[in-house]
């Protein structure tokens, strides 16, 4: 059975794609910690400048902040993305796709 998706609710896709992009932050943060904690014991800062410190705390700062800038720029984004699919499905008719039903699993 084929159905068309002609509509979608701007904020519900914003807090769905906030949230997913949020966890996505939450995945990488490790990733970027350890980029910055090398990038601190590596020729960035001058040995003995005193320099090193500010390196690694703005760096530790960034990545725990990433999720929630992931998070807010995922909300947003979908409250646009969504706007913009509906005005186009609103001209072409949606995304067509087909569905079936399942039987329940016990």
């Amino acid at each position: 059975m084929k159905k068309q998706l002609t509509k979608i609710a701007p904020l519900r896709a914003g807090i769905v794609l906030g949230t997913l992009y949020a966890f996505l932050g939450l995945l990488l943060m490790p990733i970027f910690l350890l980029f910055t904690l090398l990038a601190s014991h590596t020729g960035g800062v001058p040995a003995g400048s005193g320099g090193g410190m500010p390196v690694v705390f703005g760096g530790v700062l960034m990545t725990v902040l990433i999720p929630v800038f992931y998070g807010i720029m995922g909300f947003i984004g979908g409250i646009i993305s969504a706007f913009l699919y509906n005005l186009i499905a609103g001209w072409t008719g949606g995304l067509e796709f087909e569905v079936r039903d399942v039987p329940p699993t016990v």
